[in-house]
């Protein structure tokens, strides 16, 4: 039996149909991120992943076409992970939690999230750079974020707790864009040190000022 036939029991590139072939192809997907992580996208080669999942390099392609391929792909799961659903969590109907504990509690879980996959998320915004494919991808997870946040803007300003005269769209943007570059310089690039619930806090805050959003809490106490 061949490599590629042993390690797919006739399942194909499209999609593995069954149990081992979807087991086999989350342990290649998983052995490509740590490579990834180790080697950078440029210096990965194939071969490492294959032997890092415990299969032959011909295994690899029966399940992904090349190394794009399969970084592409853990690149589209993390963005999934990484989304925080922005407008439950600020504006979640009937809570009667503040604003700003809100807004904590999602930009906490949000930069947790991120700080558990920092490794990869700074090589995948280095890749964004010059693959237009997952350019496209962080585009679009972008792009969803900013309307979440859109429409919890609009939200609070239909209850009257945020500043009426802001236009929703660029202040979703410029937030958005604020907490998703704040999140690469320090947790994938390491350029400041400080603790989650610092960051979620000041991120919190500036929000909260930005938007005039009433009534907010003191600053949180700290031991």
């Amino acid at each position: 039996m061949s490599a590629i036939a042993a390690a797919g029991d006739g399942d194909a590139q499209g999609g593995p149909r069954s149990r081992k072939g979807v087991q086999t192809r989350a342990r290649l997907l998983e052995a490509a991120k740590q490579i990834f992580e180790e080697n950078g996208f440029l210096e990965a080669r194939i071969s490492d992943i294959a032997e890092r999942a415990g299969l032959s390099h011909g295994a690899f392609y029966h399940y992904f076409d090349s190394k794009e391929q399969v970084f592409r792909e853990i690149a589209e799961q993390l963005d999934e992970q990484l989304a925080e659903p922005m407008e439950s969590v600020i504006f979640a109907p009937g809570s009667s939690a503040d604003p700003r504990e809100r807004l904590f509690t999602a930009l906490r879980r949000h930069l947790e999230r991120y700080a558990e996959e920092a490794k990869i998320m700074g090589v995948i915004e280095q890749v964004a750079r010059y693959d237009d494919h997952v350019a496209a991808v962080r585009s679009a997870s972008n792009k969803r974020h900013r309307a979440a946040i859109e429409a919890s803007i609009r939200g609070m300003q239909s209850k009257g707790i945020a500043d009426s005269s802001l236009d929703p769209k660029v202040a979703a943007a410029a937030l958005g864009s604020m907490v998703e570059r704040f999140a690469e310089m320090a947790l994938a690039q390491g350029q400041l040190k400080c603790s989650l619930d610092d960051a979620a806090d000041t991120l919190a805050g500036l929000f909260v000022n930005a938007l005039q959003m009433t009534p907010t809490k003191a600053k949180r106490s700290r031991a």
